[in-house]
């Protein structure tokens, strides 16, 4: 008698929902992260007294890039 519970294929996600799903979160996160960037832009600009290197949409993309990966780790 054969046993066919050994072979079980699992389907995993498609990498285009995979990276559709990455996109969609990156996207909320994103435009969540703006106003806290442009606040925190804005105190160390006061605080230095002239403009900083990295503006607040650059913050907020960087915000992005590092909390978006954490969501997927497994």
């Amino acid at each position: 008698m054969t046993d066919m519970t050994s072979n079980v294929v699992v389907e995993g996600k498609s990498k285009k929902s995979e990276k559709t799903e990455f996109l969609v979160y990156f996207a909320i996160i994103f435009v969540v992260a703006i106003p806290l960037a442009t606040l925190s832009w804005g105190l160390s600009t006061l605080k230095a007294g002239r403009l900083t290197g990295k503006g607040p949409l650059a913050r907020a993309w960087s915000q992005a890039r590092i909390i978006t990966p954490m969501i997927f780790k497994t």
